[in-house]
């Protein structure tokens, strides 16, 4: 079984047009929504859920961050409430954990057909579009009892 995490920049359009070419089976296509990205992102990822959907593929499903009593919460109003700054500005990545990675892990872990492949002792591949001259950006991101995790663009 397959994810892969589209984030709607370069990187990922560009794994995601390389997966259709080389024929890779997907079975989940997830975008994390911030609630902060640009209007431009928000128009190509749609564009780019139509166009996966012509190749036949599952279209790109969007997660984003839920309270605990199930609402969602954006970055914007993380940062109202908690008066505070996108954790970016010094030079820390808690935001791409909180507001990327957690909503994909809640939505895979509701999903069925992942529970099932979990408890046959599986790992789901996790495609992740990090560029060539990114490499330490893997150092965070690591397999799990869950995940394997795989950067085909380094």
């Amino acid at each position: 079984m397959k994810l892969l995490t589209f984030g709607g920049g370069t990187n990922s359009t560009a794994l995601l047009i390389e997966i259709v070419k080389r024929k890779i089976e997907i079975d989940y296509i997830l975008f994390s929504d911030t609630g902060g990205e640009r209007p431009k992102t928000y128009k190509h990822v749609a564009y780019m859920d139509k166009w996966i959907r012509s190749k036949g593929y599952p279209g790109i499903i969007t997660v984003q961050y839920k309270t605990k009593d199930g609402k969602n919460l954006n970055l914007e109003q993380f940062c109202h409430k908690y008066k505070s700054l996108p954790s970016i500005i010094y030079g820390f990545k808690s935001c791409s954990l909180k507001f990327k990675k957690t909503p994909i892990d809640k939505f895979m872990k509701s999903q069925k057909k992942c529970i099932d492949f979990w408890n046959e002792g599986n790992q789901i591949i996790k495609i992740i579009g990090i560029d060539a001259d990114e490499h330490h950006r893997t150092k965070k991101i690591y397999d799990d009892d869950k995940y394997k995790v795989w950067y085909p663009l380094i």
